[in-house]
């Protein structure tokens, strides 16, 4: 194992070239004692890292019983796979781990850091040790930074089997990997640790590292929500306060000393990555679903975690025509009204104006019938042929257009009973009534309903005549 090992999810600081595994170190020695604030021998994250596959905090959909990287280890073979996941939740400590089950050499790669030299580099000393019998498992960090040509340059000694190739990254690989290589690798899912799994988590940093120093139930739960399930996070916030309390002479850490005495940043969020997107889509069916606390919680999520406010307007107002329409107009009106405000006031007063219009989408009524009724024309216009504007319908600024007999015979709907020139004809010849526009019996769009029925009727009665 090496130095850089530790905890699920604690990825080691990133290397320039191949680094050669299998030079392991004794635990940790002694555990430093001492009230107030114990001196840590080494960092928290290395005299808790894992040892041993029943030592990894979390991931029970992959390392419970019969689950399957479970079984991976137990089958004794390795294979080529993807773990998948945020920051801090054991990542790197998996494929470090392999490299023992599996009694293999362990060559680690940043893709931050390395190119197709690096990637030489390391096959010449995967070829070494498979002439001295041994099997070579080559983790790529960050995979997803490899360009295609980097991929590539992995493919052969994937496939021959000079490598078991394990990567590791936080974005979507359906996305960011190369087809032929996601082909050829298992992809694994890993999820953020719970807050029981950082609870475990703190049970052992007090049983081996912090001594007699305690954490009132608040402190432990601020410290919970800022690590947010990265488990490299909360261990870092652990060592952070074991220090503070050193210096300050406290051997109670409880929430204000966690407040004051810590940096804490926002939690995770990454923009443009997957958990962006997955986030603004909670918010969108959150709004969806007329559940105004779940969109107020996503819209305070993102811009909590940095999102850009303009984004989130042009997409609340994206929102109030997709899923509100003309059920409601005074939604349109409101997002509007929020975009501009925030343009004047700027955060954080302009955010409220975004709160206030989330809110209001949430609770009107909902229609889709105005984006669906769009859908379908456009889908209808891209298959049908170009039809001619029926002749008395055509604009006759001329006269030989008038000649031609461009506008002869239009109704002007205002000089007709009721507004409404019943039985006129507004769509190509020869078209049939489409029925694109369904309105819902929902807010303003019943009465709307009520009024094209209305019409129809007036239709029907006119061609009976």
């Amino acid at each position: 194992m090496s130095s850089q090992d530790n905890l699920p999810g604690m990825e080691p600081p990133p290397s320039t070239g191949p680094q050669p595994a299998h030079h392991r170190r004794s635990p940790a020695s002694g555990r430093p004692g001492g009230a107030p604030g114990p001196v840590l021998s080494a960092p928290l994250a290395e005299l808790l890292r894992p040892r041993t596959l029943a030592d990894v905090v979390g991931q029970p959909q992959l390392l419970g019983e019969g689950k399957p990287l479970r079984l991976a280890f137990e089958a004794g073979k390795p294979h080529s796979m993807i773990f998948w996941g945020p920051p801090g939740v054991g990542k790197t400590t998996l494929a470090r781990l392999m490299a023992d089950a599996f009694d293999c050499e362990f060559i680690a790669l940043s893709a931050v850091f390395s190119g197709v030299k690096d990637i030489r580099a390391a096959m010449e000393q995967a070829q070494q040790h498979q002439t001295e019998g041994r099997q070579t498992i080559l983790f790529v960090d960050e995979i997803h930074r490899f360009n295609k040509s980097q991929q590539d340059a992995l493919l052969p000694y994937a496939e021959s089997g000079l490598v078991t190739l394990v990567g590791a990254t936080t974005e979507n690989p359906s996305f960011e990997v190369n087809s032929a290589l996601l082909s050829r690798a298992q992809v694994y899912v890993l999820e953020p640790l719970t807050d029981e799994d950082l609870r475990q988590l703190l049970v052992r940093a007090r049983a081996q590292a912090l001594g007699d120093l305690e954490f009132d139930d608040l402190a432990v739960d601020t410290l919970i929500g800022y690590a947010d399930g990265d488990a490299r996070r909360f261990l870092n916030l652990l060592e952070q306060c074991c220090t503070a309390a050193g210096a300050a002479g406290v051997t109670r850490v409880d929430a204000a000393f966690v407040q004051n005495a810590l940096t804490l940043n926002s939690r995770r969020f990454d923009k443009g990555g997957d958990n962006f997107y997955d986030q603004i889509s909670a918010l969108h069916k959150s709004v969806r679903g007329s559940h105004p606390d779940a969109a107020l919680y996503w819209l305070c999520r993102m811009l909590d975690g940095g999102a850009d406010p303009r984004y989130l307007a042009r997409r609340i107002v994206r929102m109030s025509w997709e899923d509100i329409g003309l059920a409601d107009p005074r939604a349109i009106q409101i997002a509007n009204e929020a975009a501009e405000t925030y343009e004047r006031l700027g955060s954080p007063e302009g955010e409220l104006a975004l709160s206030q219009a989330v809110i209001y989408l949430a609770v009107a009524a909902k229609s889709n019938a105005g984006y669906l009724a769009y859908n379908r024309a456009r889908a209808f216009i891209r298959q049908d042929k170009s039809r001619e504007v029926p002749i008395h319908l055509r604009n006759a600024p001329t006269k030989l257009m008038k000649e031609l007999g461009y506008g002869h015979d239009y109704r002007y709907a205002h000089d007709e009973p009721g507004g409404y020139a019943a039985g006129e004809t507004y769509l190509p010849d020869g078209m049939e009534e489409p029925g694109w526009y369904r309105p819902t019996p929902r807010g303003l769009e019943a009465k709307i309903a009520e009024k094209l029925a209305q019409l129809r009727k007036l239709d029907e009665d006119a061609a009976d005549d």
